[in-house]
């Protein structure tokens, strides 16, 4: 019987506990998460974990819905993001690492996670922002954790919708310098349930960030200068 995408993330996850648990080293979990998203059928699927105590094996469910078979497995790219006066985007669907990093300097960054599968049930995004933009969309049902520390930038997360204590996490890390991160939450068919405002409130707040931090500049340099006469006028004195 052909295997569904749900049973695939199932083992999965299995493998990702006996990786926490040291029942598999860091280059079988890979070997084995590799053969788990090219597995087809119950047949494939179950050696993959035979070995492993408490899975109970990978069989067929007696009962269910209808199995759709017709989803590719997902894409496994490199876990560095990079945009330097550019852009980078990752959508569809693409398997997201325990770690993925994001550099983006004068650039943007656009992650669509909606279509994604997860490596583990929680993931980091390890975000340096440098007067750049970062653009991530989450589906309903995952949490999002943010630690990424902001000078002159900003961080936008949308409220928690779900109290589930086995939800997906997304853990945001890292760096903000008068850039901007923006999450929205969003269904499948596009619809916002981030309630936030729109690209142009977000773009006069960017620009307000831009002119206070220009005005700070100015009054540091004017310090600077009357530090620099005081000083003059007593070494003449």
């Amino acid at each position: 019987m052909r295997a569904s995408d749900s049973d695939r993330d199932r083992v999965a996850e299995q493998l990702r506990e006996a990786l926490a648990e040291g029942r598999l080293t860091a280059e079988e979990h890979a070997e084995r998460l590799d053969a788990v998203y090219q597995a087809k059928t119950y047949a494939e699927l179950a050696p993959i974990v035979e070995d492993l105590p408490a899975t109970g094996g990978v069989r067929p469910p007696e009962v269910g819905p209808a199995v759709r078979d017709d989803l590719p497995p997902p894409q496994s790219g490199t876990p560095n993001i990079v945009a330097i006066f550019s852009g980078a985007d990752r959508r569809g669907r693409w398997l997201i690492e325990s770690q993925t990093n994001v550099v983006a300097v004068c650039g943007g960054v656009e992650l669509d996670l909606r279509q994604a599968v997860l490596s583990r049930r929680e993931v980091t995004i390890n975000i340096v922002n440098v007067m750049g933009g970062v653009q991530i969309t989450v589906p309903p049902g995952v949490r999002v954790v943010n630690s990424i520390a902001a000078v002159l930038g900003g961080t936008s997360v949308p409220p928690e919708d779900t109290v589930d204590a086995s939800a997906p996490v997304v853990r945001l890390t890292g760096f903000n310098l008068l850039g901007g991160v923006d999450v929205k939450r969003r269904t499948a068919d596009g619809t916002d349930l981030s309630g936030k405002p729109d690209h142009r409130t977000l773009h006069e707040e960017q620009r307000r960030i831009h002119r206070e931090f220009r005005e700070k500049q100015r009054e540091i340099h004017r310090e600077f200068r009357d530090r620099q006469r005081q000083l003059r006028r007593r070494r003449r004195g």
